[in-house]
């Protein structure tokens, strides 16, 4: 049976090294590598001089220094009939993809995974949300939508899918950490609006509480803080489970977030989980979240609380439905074989 052919492309930045590609986001390797499984998949991303971390294992992957360089390199591929496009994330870069691949009449799915507006509002002020309000109104008319929650569309028709890393793996040999003291877990990219700076000076010098970090990318070269452990982007899957487990609890300070897989990680593990007020409305139906203020009285006392109540929590936890990445992938195949 021959493969339809899809072209995903992102704004992630990919490294090259011979005939090995790299990038940072796990999401983008996961979802182009599951992806080719059905359908024959070309990956664009943007060029990368810096090693980045996960080895994407896919055969057809192209990087571009910017929009000129993109755009050669599509135009060779338009002119087939059958050919669709994945868009992951709106940002300039893509914003101006999609009008290219509109001119020659091309079907776009963009995938948002997180709310642009109030991440460019976070990033560059008034200007950044006004210029992503610019981007998706256009955006929105001329592209399938696909979201992680119906939120994210703003009252736009388009598709909702629930994203996962989870595999079985996730699930197996689960524990109760040791409670003797209070280690905080944060996995993710440092980024402002993931909100690890602002966490960082509420809890920097003090000591009940212990802070450690899996994803640096060199932003935080340097950093000392005695109650504060940071280590490199994780690449593999049973080493990052052993962080989980080392850790008693998950925090994820972002100020936006659209559906944190890091959250589905850490409740897979049985690890209860702190978010900030700005981003309740990730809890939905899931228990063992818990709602933090952006101050350290509110954060300690829900520390505090959950491990008064850590095993009845885990006991909660353990009644959670997650979802898996085969689903997701399931998901994402389905709507663009429909459409």
């Amino acid at each position: 049976m021959i493969k339809k052919k899809l072209i995903i492309i992102t704004n992630e930045k990919i490294f090259q090294e011979g005939e090995k590609s790299f990038c940072n986001n796990i999401d983008i390797k996961t979802t182009s590598e599951n992806l080719n499984k059905n359908f024959e998949v070309l990956l664009f991303g943007r060029k990368s001089l810096k090693k980045t971390n996960h080895k994407i294992d896919i055969n057809s992957i192209i990087v571009c220094s910017g929009l000129i360089g993109l755009f050669k390199n599509i135009k060779q591929l338009i002119s087939e009939r059958e050919t669709k496009f994945l868009i992951i994330s709106l940002t300039p870069f893509t914003f101006f993809v999609n009008l290219f691949l509109k001119v020659f009449g091309k079907k776009t799915f963009l995938y948002l995974r997180s709310d642009g507006f109030i991440e460019y509002k976070k990033i560059l002020g008034l200007t950044g949300s006004i210029v992503y309000r610019f981007m998706f109104l256009i955006t929105s008319k001329i592209s399938k939508l696909i979201s992680v929650n119906n939120f994210l569309l703003r009252g736009n028709k388009g598709f909702t899918v629930i994203p996962s890393q989870l595999n079985d793996e996730w699930m197996e040999n689960r524990s109760v950490p040791n409670l003797d003291k209070n280690d905080l877990l944060y996995v993710g990219r440092l980024r402002v609006e993931k909100g690890i700076f602002s966490l960082i000076n509420i809890i920097k010098d003090k000591n009940e509480v212990r802070l450690t970090i899996v994803g640096n990318d060199n932003k935080l070269k340097g950093f000392s803080e005695n109650n504060i452990k940071i280590f490199d982007i994780e690449t593999n899957q049973t080493k990052l489970i052993k962080h989980y487990d080392e850790n008693n609890i998950f925090i994820l300070p972002s100020f936006t977030e659209g559906s944190p897989m890091v959250m589905i990680e850490a409740l897979a593990r049985l690890r209860p989980v702190i978010i900030f007020e700005e981003i309740k409305h990730i809890v939905g139906t899931y228990k063992g979240v818990f709602v933090s203020k952006r101050e350290y009285s509110s954060l300690i006392k829900q520390i505090e609380f959950i491990k008064e109540n850590y095993r009845f929590i885990q006991k909660e936890i353990e009644t959670n439905v997650l979802p898996k990445n085969d689903n997701f992938i399931k998901s994402i195949q389905k709507i663009i074989d429909n459409e």
